[in-house]
């Protein structure tokens, strides 16, 4: 039997996938089923099932078995005006988020400077996960001037939207003055809250966001999901 008879099996598997024989949430037969239904060798099944869960096809739950993983593959345009709801909404995807926890804490050096702040002058550190349908596809932390903006995390879950917070400071419209994307491994709590393989790798996108007078209001660090989203980037764009 051929070495590569796993890679024959996974581009099987991936087609019924894509080609919906496998619906989202479906749980795989058995890795003997798998091999008997195939005529291989449970290593190049198990194989094959482990290379799909990299990339984000297949969830391997403990105890429980595979299941084929909802991926809703984001396309994120990244302009002037960025704004999660508005990016997503039209795609038909439902949007959620949760916080995962706020702090008032000291601001490091690149925060500082950033936000046009001392060193160690009091920010805001908000860290929220978003989910798409239901999918998670990013988590990150969002740093406030505490001064400036001391209750922030309070009215981001009264209010459900960045945007509609900073009309309440005052704010009715901002820009994104800066965006950096690179990609790097997932740490193993970023693969669990995102419900990811851990081999998987995930894009981190740091951004800063200033009022149209250009004062810094926000800087961001979060992590995507690398299999659920591609950036298309769009300086010029003026979403209205």
């Amino acid at each position: 039997m051929s070495k590569e008879r796993w890679r024959e099996i996974r581009a099987l598997i991936e087609q019924e996938i894509m080609d919906g024989v496998l619906e989202p949430g479906a749980r795989l037969p058995t890795e003997p089923e798998l091999a008997s239904l195939y005529q291989a060798g449970r290593h190049s099944v198990r194989r094959a099932v482990a290379e799909l869960a990299k990339e984000g096809h297949l969830s391997i739950e403990q105890g429980r078995g595979t299941f084929v993983q909802p991926r809703p593959m984001i396309d994120y345009p990244i302009g002037r005006r960025t704004r999660l709801r508005r990016n997503l909404g039209p795609q038909g995807l439902a949007v959620a988020g949760e916080t995962l926890g706020s702090e008032r804490i000291a601001a490091t050096g690149r925060v500082a400077r950033v936000l046009g702040l001392e060193e160690g002058a009091p920010v805001i550190a908000t860290r929220r996960r978003s989910l798409a349908d239901g999918v998670p596809v990013n988590l990150g932390t969002i740093y406030h001037d505490a001064t400036r903006f001391p209750d922030y995390p309070d009215r981001r879950q009264a209010l459900g939207s960045t945007t509609e917070v900073y009309k309440t400071y005052g704010i009715n419209d901002y820009l994104r003055a800066e965006t950096r994307i690179h990609a790097r491994p997932a740490r193993s709590e970023e693969a669990r809250l995102l419900n990811q393989h851990p081999d998987m790798p995930v894009l981190v996108v740091r951004a800063v966001d200033k009022s149209l007078d250009g004062r810094p209001l926000a800087y961001s660090k979060v992590i995507w999901s690398a299999a659920r989203g591609k950036f298309s980037i769009n300086p010029d764009e003026d979403e209205e």
